[in-house]
């Protein structure tokens, strides 16, 4: 098989190790770079030119898209799904997950557990009234388009919190306000979730007066074993979102497991580090039974 990887740099963990994997399963592995495509649509039927070449016989790909790059990338993705392909993640599943407040909605209507978010509208004097919504202070404001931590504010007052509000507010940006969970203590679960089946999970720790757990803050991983509700909740927010490949952020709190984001091209550096599983070559699995079946269903939803 010729398996692509969809990534913008060759030297990333995640990119590198999936290489690895493709080529230990006896496979031919290509890094494209989705930036870069051109797409060709014409009556002859859809076709992909990368680097001067018409990119021919790819039999599966793994979409590393950044968060920047959603709307060309998969729009990629979504191109070599019509050519025949089978993605890890199909472009449809992708787009739901990166829309922070669409794939809060979603999971809202699977009756995953979650932490109260309000979304407004805002008119003037609207913040006294949403940071109600959530219960009062502390509070978390978090941009939509934000990543990897960055664009999340923990008010710890409500006045602050109308100040951040209005400032976001005033800056045009869409935001969501979360009710704090203070019994999390700036930790969160990463469940790493391939083909319907939890294949790793870590425990993530803030560093010390930190209240976000992310490894890009400075937060420390170390592996851990899910309860029975919190592997159902991962499950069922992969499903719920349609992604066969997905990492599921949830914290631990007094009510159960409360989701707070699934990531569609979640990195595997912290998850093989601190589990010592070889996550890279579950998903290779995934994609050689996944091409075998080849189910016509994958691109009917384009």
């Amino acid at each position: 098989m010729k398996i692509a990887v969809l990534s913008r740099n060759s030297n990333l963990y995640s990119t590198r190790r999936l290489v690895e994997a493709i080529q230990a399963a006896g496979h031919e592995a290509l890094v494209v770079d989705h930036s870069i495509c051109d797409l060709i649509i014409e009556q002859e039927g859809p076709s992909i030119i990368f680097k001067g070449q018409k990119l021919t016989d790819i039999d599966a790909i793994i979409p590393r898209i950044g968060a920047s790059v959603t709307f060309y990338g998969t729009a990629v993705v979504r191109q070599f799904e019509l050519m025949g392909a089978f993605s890890a993640n199909n472009s449809q599943a992708i787009v739901r997950s990166r829309d922070k407040l669409r794939s809060l909605q979603i999971l809202s209507k699977a009756g995953l557990g979650m932490p109260k978010t309000a979304f407004t509208n805002f008119s003037k004097g609207g913040e006294k009234q949403i940071i109600e919504h959530v219960g009062g202070a502390p509070l978390i404001i978090k941009l939509l388009e934000g990543t990897q931590g960055l664009g999340v504010v923990l008010a710890e007052t409500k006045k602050a919190g109308q100040s951040v509000i209005e400032a976001f507010h005033g800056l045009k940006a869409r935001i969501i306000v979360q009710e704090f969970i203070k019994e999390a203590k700036g930790a969160d679960i990463r469940a790493f979730v391939v083909n319907g089946k939890v294949v790793g999970a870590m425990k993530r720790q803030g560093a010390e007066g930190e209240f976000r757990s992310n490894l890009h803050r400075g937060g420390k991983a170390t592996i851990i074993k899910l309860s029975r509700a919190e592997r159902a909740a991962a499950l069922g927010a992969a499903k719920a979102l349609g992604l066969d490949v997905a990492g599921v952020d949830m914290l631990q709190s007094s009510r159960g497991p409360l989701i707070l984001e699934v990531n569609s091209s979640p990195g595997l550096e912290g998850i093989e580090k601190a589990t010592g599983i070889d996550i890279a070559g579950a998903i290779i699995k995934f994609i050689e039974e996944g091409v075998q079946k080849k189910s016509p269903k994958r691109g009917a939803d384009q």
